[in-house]
């Protein structure tokens, strides 16, 4: 059985993982869905601070808690840069690492440089006119939720993202951007996603391991099922099969 660490993107929580978390636990799976600093039921430690370096250092201390041997990290969108930030600092302790329709850019880039220019001005002027310190969400359609309930579930849930978090760039790193490790990109393609059209071919050009899943950007709303069977077979392939 694996322990999985689902790493949600801009605007979520943990909450959004839930479809996925508990049939992975149903298989014998040990799921945890930690909550970045600033967002979802964490919004109240918004602070100017509050950046990518402090979400580096969530997923850390998850990790350094846990002290697990083959973990899966799975890393979703935004969700992509803290994870791989997190890299070098646990690798001990990881046996795979995923990538879902996240944003991937070089050591020492910013989120801001994975996005075209005209998206970094919009959301620096939503974050301006809001409250300077974060950018207000997108209607839940703007990840492809469409089902009514899907929208007004995930409507209630989204938070303002942290401005600086996009601003601060990926620590340099002195080895490779996956720290040595294996590395799955789950590419969503119904429809690709504008914030992450240039990660995939960013991640076929790491070597990485690239599929496409049938499946709207929040997958793990959208289209739990293919999710759930793509991180199985991905846990089979490094600690074996489920039970």
């Amino acid at each position: 059985m694996a322990v999985f660490v689902l790493v949600h993107g801009a605007y979520h929580g943990g909450w959004c993982w839930r479809r996925v978390a508990g049939p992975l636990r149903e298989r014998g799976h040990t799921v945890h869905t930690p909550t970045l600093t600033g967002l979802g039921d964490r919004a109240h430690l918004l602070t100017a601070e509050a950046g990518l370096h402090t979400m580096i250092d969530d997923v850390v201390g998850v990790f350094e808690a846990g002290q697990w041997e083959q973990a899966i990290i799975v890393g979703h969108s935004f969700g992509a840069l803290p994870t791989l930030g997190a890299l070098p600092r646990i690798a001990h302790h990881i046996a795979r690492v995923v990538i879902l329709d996240g944003i991937v850019v070089p050591a020492g880039s910013s989120g801001f440089s994975g996005l075209d220019e005209v998206a970094v001005a919009e959301r620096k002027k939503a974050a301006a006119a809001h409250d300077g310190l974060s950018i207000p969400p997108p209607p839940a359609e703007f990840f492809g939720v469409t089902k009514p309930d899907d929208v007004e579930w995930v409507t209630r849930r989204l938070t303002p993202h942290p401005l600086r978090s996009y601003l601060e760039p990926l620590p340099p790193f002195d080895g490779p951007l996956d720290a040595g490790l294996p590395v799955v990109y789950l590419r969503c393609t119904e429809p690709v996603f504008p914030g992450v059209a240039t990660s995939a071919a960013f991640a076929r050009a790491q070597g990485w391991t690239c599929r496409d899943i049938p499946a709207a950007h929040d997958a793990m709303i959208t289209h739990p099922d293919r999710v759930v069977a793509e991180l199985s077979e991905i846990a089979k392939d490094a600690v074996g099969p489920e039970m």
